[in-house]
Parts: C-alpha cells; sequence; structure tokens
C-alpha cells in the first residue's frame, strides 16, 4: 500500500515533465495511448470471441439421408425411426431430438468443435491469431521509448534538479521584481526616445479640457504634489504596476507612454508619481541568495556534458527505426487477413471428410483495427521525422537569451551550452517566459541588485558602529566575515582604524574609501580586494600596515605594490620559489614601498630572493615562518645589511646561516624551531656588535660552545627545551646579560658562576633535573625579578633568597621542597600572587607571612574554590588573585 504522501512528489514529477515536452511529445503521447487503445481492443476480442466455424465439402461416402438430419443450428441428428450410429461422443437420446431435417452431413457437434480447433491451427494465418500480441508488445516498446530521456540514470536526476530549480525561480518573489525593474527600465529607455523624436504638441486651452486636482497619497510621495485628470476618469499620471511578466509589463507600459500626453495648466508641470522599491524580507533575500547559488552550480555541473542531448537523439532515431520496422512488416500482412479459408484436415479417419470451408468470426474486426493501427503509426513515424529535422537543423546545444535581451534589458544573460542550452529549448517549446523567468538567477546584474538590496538591509551603519570593538592600543577594529561584498554603510566610518575583511568574494573600494580618514591598517584574508582608481590614490597615502592570507602568490592584488606609505607587510600564503616568488609576487616592484620597515612571510620558501633588498630599501625587519619547509638558499641576506631584526623559524636550518656575517646592524636574531645541533659557528657572529637578544628555543642543541663568549652585548639569551647538559664558563663573562632562559634541558646543576650575571632580572630554569639552587645566585644577583624553577627536584631553597628584594614572580611547582622559608616573607615585591606553588606547602607558611603574600588581593565574601586558580604551565604570566584563598581557607578552618 502507498500512502497519499509517498504518490504526492510523483504527481508533481509529472507535473515538471511536461514542461520539457513539446507538442510533437504531446502529440506522439496521445498516439501512442490510441494505438495502446487499438491492440487492447484487439486482445480483448481475441480472447473472447476468436474462433472458426467450419462446414465440410465432399463426403468420402453417401448414407442413407433417413438416418441423420442437420439440426437448426448446423448440426446433424440421428433420425429416431433408424438405428442411430455408433459413435464415442453421440449419447444423445433421440427422444428429446426434433424430428430431422435438411442435409445430413454424417457429422456430430463434437466433431465440428474438433474440427473448428484443427483448422484454427491449421488453416488460419499466424498474423490472425497473434496479431493483437504483436501489436501490445510494440506499442508498449514505443510507450517506454517515448519518455525514456526523462528516466535515464544518467539524466533523470539532471533533469529533475533542473524541474526543481526552475519551479523555485518562478515561485521567487525577486524574479517578480527583477522582471519588473527591468521592464521599467526598457520603458523609460523607450519613452525617453520617443520624447526626443515626437513635436511639442501645441497646450489646448483650459476651457476645452475640465481639470480635477488630485493630491498624492503620503505612501507614494513624501510631499503632496497635485496630479492631472481628465473628467472622464481616465488618469494618465499613476504609474503601473509592477507584473511579472515582461510582456503585461511592456504592453501596460506602453499604453500608458503613448497615452501620457496631459495638458497643462498654465505653466504647471505634471509631476509623476515615483516608483514604490518593493525590498525583500530576510526569508525571501536569503533564499534568493541561496537559489542564484543553486542556478550557478548546476550551470557548471549542466554545461561540462550533453548526455541528455544525445539520448533523446537516440532514443528519437530508436523510435523511428521501430517504426519502420513495424510497418515493413506488417503491411504485407494485411492481404493474410481473409473472412473465409479453405481447411484439409489430415483426420479423415475420425470424421470421414477432407476439406472443410471455415470462417474466421473477427476477421473483418481485426482487419480494421490493423488499418487503424497503422495509420497512428504512420502519424507516429512522421513526428519522429519531423522530431529529428528539427534536432539537425537547429543548434539546441547552444542558447542565446537575444531575443529576452531585446524584450527585458537583461543584456548580461550569458549564453549557455550542452545539456542545460537544450534543456532551455524543450522549455521554449512550452513557454518562453519559463526561460525568462529562470534568466533573471542567470544574470550577474540581478544577483549584483540583489545583494546590494541585501547588505542595505542587514548591514546598516549602526548595526557596523555596534561591532566595532577597541583593542588594547586603542584603535577602533572592525571584522567582517564571508560576505558577498562590502557594504556601502561602511564607507561611513571615519573612526575606524583597522579594518579586517575574511572571505568576502567581491570586495571592493570605491571613492567612498575618502571618507574613511582614520583608516590605517587594512586585513585580507582570502579576499581578492579591488580598489577602483579614484581609491587607491587615497590608500596610497593613508593605508600603513597591510595583511594578505592567500592560497597562491597570484591572488596578491597587483595595487598592493603601489603603497608607498606601507610600513608594515604581512604576507601568508604559498610562496615557494615554484611558484614564482619574482614573478607572480613580483618581488621587483617592492622598490616603490620606499618606507616599507616590516616583512613578515608565513610560507614555504626554499630561497631567499636576492632582490628582496633592492625592492625594500628601507627594510629593518625580517620574518619568515617556513611551515617545516628546508631554507635551501640564504646568499640573498647578504645583501640586506639594513636590517635590525631577523627571525627565521621553521626553516629546518642544521647550522648558524654564513650571511649573517653581513648583518652588522643586526640586533634580535631569532632561530627558534630548526633542526640546530651544533653552535660552533657562533664565534663568526662576534661581527655583530650590535646582536644583543638570540633565541635559539626548540632546536637539537647538545653543547654550548665557548665561543658564546664573543657576543659581548648580548641582553637575552633563549635556549630553552634544547639538550643541554652544563653551561661553559665563557657564558658567565656576558655581563650585560639580562634574561637566561635555560627550561626544558637537562641541568642537574647550575654553575656557582652565575654570580658574575649581577644584571640578570630574569631566569628560566623549569624543565631539567636540579635538586639544589647555588647560594652565589641570591648573594649576587640582586636584580633578579623573575624566578622559575617549577618542575626540578628541588628539596629546599637556601635563606639567602631573603636578599632578593625585587623579586616579583616565583614558580616552584613540581619540586620535591617539603616546607618553604620564612624567609620568603623579606621578598617584598613577592605579594599579591607572584608565588606559585603548592596549596599545602602555602599553607606550611606562618599566618603572617601568608596574609603578607595575599592580603592586598583578597576579596572578601567569596568562596574558596573562586579564588584558586588552575595551575599552568606558562611562565611569567600570573593572575593578581593567584593565593588570595588564603583568608577564606584560614576563615573555614
Amino acid at each position: 500500500m502507498f500512502s497519499l504522501s509517498e504518490l504526492v512528489p510523483l504527481n508533481q514529477h509529472q507535473s515538471r515533465s511536461k514542461l520539457l515536452k513539446p507538442w510533437w511529445e504531446v502529440f506522439m503521447d496521445y498516439l501512442v495511448v490510441l494505438m495502446l487503445m487499438a491492440s487492447v481492443l484487439a486482445c480483448t476480442e481475441q480472447l473472447s470471441r476468436d474462433r472458426v466455424v467450419c462446414i465440410p465439402v465432399d463426403p468420402l461416402f453417401t448414407a442413407n439421408t433417413s438416418h441423420h438430419s442437420p439440426t437448426p443450428d448446423g448440426d446433424v441428428a440421428p433420425n429416431p425411426s433408424s438405428k442411430p450410429q455408433t459413435h464415442p461422443s453421440h449419447n444423445i437420446s433421440p427422444d428429446v431430438l426434433p424430428p430431422p431435417r435438411g442435409r445430413k452431413t454424417q457429422l456430430v457437434y463434437q466433431q465440428y468443435i474438433y474440427i473448428s480447433q484443427v483448422c484454427y491451427h491449421e488453416a488460419l494465418p499466424l498474423c490472425s491469431r497473434f496479431f493483437p500480441y504483436m501489436a501490445l508488445l510494440q506499442t508498449l516498446v514505443l510507450v517506454a521509448s517515448g519518455s525514456f530521456w526523462l528516466h535515464f540514470p544518467h539524466t533523470s536526476a539532471r533533469i529533475e534538479h533542473f524541474l526543481a530549480i526552475l519551479a523555485k525561480c518562478c515561485e521567487s518573489p525577486w524574479t517578480s521584481q527583477a522582471l519588473s525593474h527591468a521592464a521599467q527600465q526598457e520603458n523609460i529607455k523607450e519613452k525617453e526616445l520617443m520624447d526626443e523624436r515626437r513635436p511639442p504638441k501645441p497646450v489646448p486651452p483650459l476651457s476645452s479640457t475640465p481639470v480635477i486636482y488630485i493630491r498624492q497619497s503620503s505612501m507614494d510621495s513624501g510631499t503632496e504634489s497635485p496630479l492631472l485628470k481628465r473628467s472622464d476618469g481616465v488618469s494618465f499620471a499613476t504609474p503601473p504596476s509592477p507584473c511579472p511578466s515582461n510582456l503585461s509589463c511592456n504592453s501596460s507600459m506602453s499604453s500608458m507612454s503613448n497615452n501620457s500626453q496631459v495638458p497643462s495648466v498654465k505653466p504647471a508641470v505634471m509631476v509623476d508619481s515615483p516608483r514604490q522599491v518593493i525590498s525583500l524580507d530576510k526569508s525571501d533575500g536569503e533564499q534568493a541568495r541561496a537559489l542564484f547559488e543553486r542556478v550557478r552550480k548546476f550551470r557548471s555541473h549542466s554545461e561540462i556534458s550533453d548526455v541528455i542531448y544525445k539520448v533523446y537523439l537516440a532514443q528519437t532515431i530508436f523510435k523511428l527505426l521501430m517504426v519502420v520496422l513495424i510497418v515493413s512488416y506488417t503491411i504485407p500482412l494485411l492481404s493474410y487477413f481473409s473472412f473465409t479459408h479453405t481447411c484439409h484436415p489430415e483426420e479423415q479417419a475420425l470424421v470421414g471428410y477432407s476439406t472443410f470451408e471455415c470462417i474466421h468470426v473477427i476477421s473483418t474486426l481485426m482487419r480494421k483495427l490493423l488499418v487503424a493501427y497503422l495509420t497512428l503509426l504512420g502519424l507516429y513515424g512522421l513526428l519522429n521525422i519531423y522530431t529529428l529535422s528539427w534536432i539537425f537543423h537547429s543548434s539546441l546545444r547552444q542558447y542565446s537569451f537575444h531575443s529576452l535581451r531585446d524584450l527585458c534589458s537583461l543584456t548580461d544573460v550569458p549564453d549557455l551550452k550542452n545539456d542545460l542550452a537544450f534543456l532551455l529549448h524543450m522549455l521554449d517549446q512550452y513557454d518562453p517566459l519559463l526561460a525568462q523567468r529562470l534568466s533573471v538567477f542567470l544574470s550577474p546584474v540581478s544577483e549584483s541588485r540583489l545583494m546590494e538590496e541585501n547588505l542595505e538591509r542587514r548591514w546598516g551603519e549602526e548595526k557596523l558602529r555596534e561591532m566595532i570593538s577597541v583593542d588594547t592600543d586603542g584603535c577602533s577594529r572592525l571584522q567582517l566575515v564571508a560576505l558577498p561584498r562590502l557594504p556601502p554603510a561602511l564607507f561611513t566610518l571615519s573612526q575606524l582604524k583597522v579594518l579586517q575583511l575574511e572571505l568576502i568574494t567581491d570586495a571592493r573600494f570605491t571613492a567612498q574609501v575618502a571618507n574613511m580618514a582614520a583608516l590605517r591598517e587594512l586585513h585580507l584574508y582570502h579576499c581578492t580586494a579591488a580598489v577602483d582608481p579614484s581609491a587607491l590614490g587615497i590608500l596610497q597615502e593613508r593605508l600603513e600596515v597591510l595583511h594578505l592570507t592567500f592560497t597562491q602568490a597570484s591572488e596578491i592584488p597587483s595595487w598592493v605594490l603601489s603603497l608607498r606609505s606601507l610600513h608594515e607587510l604581512h604576507l601568508c600564503g604559498s610562496l615557494s620559489s615554484e611558484g614564482g616568488v619574482g614573478r607572480s609576487w613580483a618581488l621587483g616592484s617592492l622598490r616603490q614601498l620606499r618606507h616599507l620597515r616590516m616583512l613578515v612571510i608565513r610560507g614555504r620558501l626554499q630561497r631567499i630572493p636576492g632582490e628582496l633588498c633592492e625592492a625594500a630599501v628601507s627594510l629593518v625587519k625580517l620574518e619568515i615562518y617556513n611551515e617545516g619547509t628546508r631554507l635551501l638558499v640564504l646568499t640573498g641576506l647578504k645583501r640586506m645589511v639594513d636590517l635590525t631584526e631577523l627571525l627565521l623559524q621553521d626553516c629546518q636550518l642544521e647550522r648558524l646561516p654564513s650571511a649573517l656575517l653581513a648583518l652588522t646592524n643586526l640586533r634580535t636574531l631569532d632561530l627558534q624551531h630548526n633542526n640546530l645541533r651544533t653552535l660552533e659557528e657562533l664565534l663568526t657572529l662576534a661581527h655583530l656588535r650590535r646582536l644583543s637578544s638570540l633565541r635559539l628555543a626548540y632546536n637539537r642543541v647538545l653543547v654550548l660552545p665557548n665561543s658564546v663568549g664573543v657576543l659581548r652585548g648580548l641582553e637575552l639569551l633563549d635556549l630553552s627545551n634544547n639538550q643541554l647538559r652544563s653551561l661553559p664558563p665563557a657564558l658567565f663573562s656576558l655581563r650585560h646579560l639580562r634574561r637566561l632562559l635555560l627550561a626544558g634541558n637537562l641541568f642537574e646543576e647550575l654553575p656557582a658562576e652565575v654570580k658574575a650575571l649581577q644584571l640578570l632580572t630574569e631566569l628560566d630554569l623549569s624543565g631539567n633535573r636540579l635538586e639544589n639552587l647555588p647560594h652565589e645566585l641570591f648573594i649576587s644577583c640582586l636584580e633578579l625579578r623573575t624566578l622559575n624553577v617549577a618542575q626540578n627536584s628541588l628539596s629546599s631553597l637556601p635563606k639567602g633568597i631573603a636578599a632578593l628584594s625585587h623579586l616579583s614572580k616565583l614558580d616552584l611547582r613540581s619540586n620535591s621542597l617539603e616546607e618553604l622559608p620564612h624567609e620568603l616573607g623579606c621578598c617584598s615585591a613577592l605579594h599579591g600572587g607572584g608565588l606559585l606553588v603548592e596549596e599545602w606547602l602555602f599553607l606550611s607558611l606562618p599566618p603572617q607571612i601568608r596574609d603578607f603574600l595575599s592580603h592586598t588581593f583578597s576579596p572578601s565574601g567569596k568562596h574558596l574554590e573562586d579564588h584558586i586558580r588552575p595551575e599552568s604551565d606558562s611562565f611569567p604570566y600570573f593572575s593578581p588573585t593567584q593565593w588570595s584563598f588564603s583568608s577564606a581557607l584560614e576563615s573555614q578552618i
């Protein structure tokens, strides 16, 4: 059993499929139905009435006429006065038979039945017996082949998708609005052209034409203006209402333009009522946008093949061949349809006769049905011939909207090809207006108008101002993600400094960008923005920071190379040498960026182009994050003599680059996240007199050589997350060292020579194997402000820690400490959450010290768990309420 809901889609599909059937297909369907009815009628007659009736012609022997006489039905009956003939099938009593009369034939009723059956198969032609069934089978084949192209697996899904899209296009409110707008635009052009060609008409006198003044409604216009109207009630200033059909719109607009001769009173001028703009609501706008995307995807999928055209052509050829085949072997059979037949059965011993004359009961009807069937079949074949001529004489794999362009001003609708073009040709045979409605969603101008309307409604100035955020530096920021284009209200934000655009398909900066006077920073994440010539000069003067995220280097806009006021340029994407860094990216054109100071590249470079130093003459900071790709050629660095900061991360470097010798002005060198195993080349860095920061974290360094002592001006040394076991004495000769980061190594002790680093303010020894700290550290390094010894094996802390009066951050977590020294109370800068340690160790301190370390930041009236912050592995980031739970804990105890 099928439910009603399951049958509804079938009915809908059948009603939609008729849109793709031209008149000849519909006519052929009716012809097939008539042929099917004729074949069914023939089958019915043959099953119910098909038989032959036979009588003997020449008897082989004579018999006494008194013995048998024929019955009124043509059968013979025995004479009652004579002895009945013995016959196996003759059991009729002579008392119930009427008196015999007529000619005796020596046959009984059962013998006549037997002869009729034998002669039906021997004397009746095969065409008379099997024509109805053959006709029914042939008709069923034609029925199946008539709609084969609509149900073929490779075409049915595409056709159903097309019909579903077409139904959505016809139902969408945007279709009627777009067609009305196109018709009105066309009518305006025609009216202007007619006004130019029309000679001015004299104004009739006032008395000849009475005039009635009518005030325009406030809905149509914001001000009241008198409209002129004739006394007969025909209005000449009323605008036409929008209609979904262009034909009706054109006719109404044309009639208005032809009858719009309005006499004026004195010098007064007739004022046309402005057209009321009907905007779509949010749901209709979203559905229209989704329909544009759906049509675009279906077009790209349908235009790559012409399988529907080929299946339809093959189906038409097959039907024509079937008609020719059926007619070729059916017409000769007409001569075999005869009413009378002569039968010569071989069973003379049973019946006694050798020849019988037989008649076929429905022979005449069968002949008429066959003639009717062949007539319908001939018409069916002629229609197939017409279909083939239409296919071969029409370019069905190309479709142009030139007629719609003349009708609706839809000049931007592209030409179609292959399957989509064929479907539209078939659709035109049903109703050309359906293709007109589909063209609305093929028009880029129509889509652009819809996007503008949606953007103006959804992204107004008020909403954009609500989305603006202010960062810690006081800069106002706005981020727009996944919009079809830039909303017009964006260019009214005069105070916006940072604009972030992400995944915007059609971003364009127009001359209105001049209103954004505070704009200084622009982020383009996978957004190929276009800039009008009138807006380019404004961006050249104002833009200072630019971030570009892309997939291929060819996506970088060419106007970027002309931003002469740019200070920072951040590039994130594929910039491999094979991709043509010098070609697609055009590094040589960077010479126009005379104020560029900072260049950040996040890509997969294999070499540093030598042209870079020539292009950016003022570059002082270069950062390259290579995402694990090995940087093979670094000779280009030799020519960047003005660099002060260089960062090369994830470049798979195994040794210090020799090109660093030429960078005499270098102050910061960052080689983190590489594969450095040895630092023997540190001696070559002695020429870098100004080098103050060296970061070598996350490498595979085993030994720190004594040549590190040549870096006299070093203030920051980061050797975290390497494989160091000891420190050379030359390290402690770096008197200017202020920050020493040694976390994540294999140190078991810290040399006492650390006391030489008297300017040290930060020391990170976390993640090592230290069991104790030297007393000299707390005696000499009095400027120490941050000390991180977490995740070690310390059993105690020296009491000399009391001398570190500037110590503000101390991390003792994950050690083997049993108690904390009371001297922590002497570290006056450690209060307010600067101490990171386990809870039970903190409770081992005297209450006065606990109060001192947490009193300032202890909020009252909160629960214990509200004051405890989860332990973090990061350092030196601390919360001001780190240990503010102590007072609450004491109250609970």
